[in-house]
């Protein structure tokens, strides 16, 4: 699948101010400020940007750090994995394969009865659809 590529306004012109923050300038919203606290809704949640599957609900855990966090991904296809030293720190970028959105991190510290993973993600970088 072609990558989605759309201009810097084209962007500004389908996202709001953070969600553009967020995904295109690689920012991060505030802690406990976002939406998708942990339910028993079933469904995927989605990039804003692209609206590809990106996170199945039943893998959402509550990990206390502030971000929605999850086991895993629907799939490695549908995420993509970058070292990320900004900040001083050594970390794991995950982006959105099929738009190259700024999603969040991955981190090695998540439920070691799963994968041990635990992808922090930004809220506005998701959107979700019950009963899919």
């Amino acid at each position: 699948m072609a990558k989605i590529e759309k201009s810097a306004d084209q962007w500004h012109e389908q996202l709001t101010p953070e969600q553009y923050r967020v995904t295109r300038e690689k920012g991060t919203e505030r802690p406990f400020t976002g939406d998708y606290q942990v339910s028993d809704a079933q469904g995927i949640y989605h990039c804003v940007c692209c609206h590809a599957p990106l996170f199945e609900n039943e893998h959402k855990y509550d990990a206390g750090c502030g971000w929605p966090s999850f086991d895993r991904p629907l799939g490695k296809r549908c995420i993509e994995e970058h070292q990320d030293t900004s900040h001083g720190m050594a970390r794991t970028e995950v982006v959105c394969s099929h738009c190259d959105a700024h999603l969040g991190h991955v981190f090695p510290d998540g439920p070691p009865q799963s994968t041990g993973l635990r992808y922090c993600i930004n809220s506005v970088a998701l959107e979700f659809h019950a009963d899919e």
